[in-house]
């Protein structure tokens, strides 16, 4: 079978160049110097950058953070990092009358203990706040309430 006459029948695919259309009859922003020709600056070379200079980097500084989480307080000695002096302790506790102290003494003087038993919940630890302390600063970390 052969060609009708005037058709012309390529005799091979076309090239990757071709099909997508890389470098295929772009003009150029300037012009490229042959090979065998010398470069002596006039327009055969584009004019170098003279934009500002590249930035220095500054040095990063890295801060580590440790981030705690909330300690609860209760009537127990708790091991925890001071927040003042940064240390890993085992807290020191110590009872204080709170609410709940006072309201058993008026509660006793209510049911008639008047002559000194309604100081009976002065004595009782379980009936006291705790205050929790750090041993090497002394500083007071937390404290729980009874009521």
């Amino acid at each position: 079978m052969s060609a009708p006459s005037g058709i012309s029948v390529p005799s091979a695919p076309p090239s990757y160049e071709e099909t997508t259309g890389i470098n295929v009859n772009y003009p150029h922003p300037y012009s490229i110097p042959e090979p065998d020709q010398k470069s002596d600056g006039k327009g055969m070379k584009p004019p170098p950058y003279m934009g500002q200079p590249a930035p220095v980097p500054n040095p990063v500084t890295v801060q580590t953070v440790y981030v705690q989480q909330p300690v609860v307080f209760y009537d127990r000695p708790v091991q925890m990092c001071c927040p003042s002096c940064n240390q890993m302790i085992v807290t020191r506790i110590s009872y204080d009358s709170g609410a709940l102290t006072w309201l058993s003494c008026g509660g006793l003087c209510l049911l008639g203990c008047v002559a000194g038993c309604c100081l009976v919940p002065f004595c009782i630890d379980a009936l006291k706040d705790v205050d929790h302390t750090c041993p090497n600063c002394n500083t007071l970390v937390g404290s729980y309430k009874r009521l």
